[in-house]
């Protein structure tokens, strides 16, 4: 229960650091639709911890539950007829009787144990991918002598990043997030022809509906990708490149004629998973 409720902490300190990234990005006009979305967040996460303590705690109830029948309330009572004799006979000591709810009990709970020492050997033999994504940035920044400039880990990450590329690398301090979404879309819905290979979902092996995901992209915190940089890298007629661990830097739109963007992308690295940085020269 510890160990669960340990968890539950540092998801729900997680999920109230993203929640203040997403208020602080919110404008006068989405700043309503902000505050649902956030309500729902905090909900959804109370109402999966809650349901985690059930699920734990059943354990107990289950071992405490047991169902009574005729026969062990006869074994409880110890009915039992004094039979009449002629003979004297002499008292059997009663042996003491078994409690079945401690047994078990005591069972599940040494399974539970069993299962949890199994869980944390076989944590201990997968690699730290956390640490290994680390180093293989923190090394490649120092080869090309950059540094990642932290960028609050929401839905907007990815957006937060360009700009602050655009600041830097184009002295361009006219945008805010949700400018930069809608520079985005707006692109994606008057070029489709472009973006056909990005808009396969494939999950449902059909092409995503352009004018729904544009739509949602343009009006929420859901997380930018691959799609949005290409259409803000011809919109801002320059390259951006990102660089990642295990891979090389992988460039989008290199024949832009403006100076390049620099991000980078980690994977393990943040608890709420993908997430983009703004990378500053050194």
């Amino acid at each position: 229960m510890d160990e669960l409720l340990a968890r539950h902490r540092k998801e729900a300190k997680d999920l109230q650091n993203r929640i203040t990234g997403m208020k602080k990005q919110a404008t006068k006009s989405t700043r309503k639709e902000v505050n649902s979305k956030c309500q729902k967040l905090q909900d959804d996460l109370k109402i999966r911890h809650e349901q985690e303590i059930k699920e734990l705690e059943g354990f107990v109830d289950e071992a405490q539950t047991d169902e009574v029948t005729p026969e062990k309330l006869l074994e409880q009572l110890e009915i039992s007829e004094p039979q009449q004799t002629t003979q004297e006979v002499t008292p059997t000591p009663k042996k003491g009787r078994r409690n079945r709810q401690k047994e078990k009990l005591a069972k599940r709970e040494a399974e539970i144990e069993r299962m949890k020492e199994e869980a944390r050997l076989e944590a201990s033999k997968q690699p730290d991918l956390k640490k290994i994504e680390q180093d293989a940035i923190d090394q490649l920044c120092e080869i090309n002598r950059l540094k990642p400039y932290d960028i609050i880990p929401d839905g907007h990450c990815l957006f937060a990043s360009i700009l602050d590329q655009l600041k830097i690398r184009h002295d361009d301090s006219s945008h805010d997030i949700y400018k930069l979404r809608s520079l985005a879309c707006n692109y994606i819905r008057q070029n489709q022809d472009d973006f056909v290979p990005y808009m396969f979902d494939e999950e449902t092996m059909q092409l995503k509906d352009v004018v729904g995901y544009t739509e949602e992209m343009e009006k929420t915190a859901k997380w930018g990708g691959e799609l949005e940089i290409l259409a803000l890298s011809k919109q801002f007629d320059c390259p951006i490149s990102i660089m990642m661990s295990g891979r090389p830097k992988h460039v989008i739109n290199e024949s832009g004629t403006k100076p390049e963007l620099k991000l980078v992308y980690y994977k393990h690295t943040y608890a709420l998973g993908e997430h983009y940085n703004s990378l500053h020269s050194i």
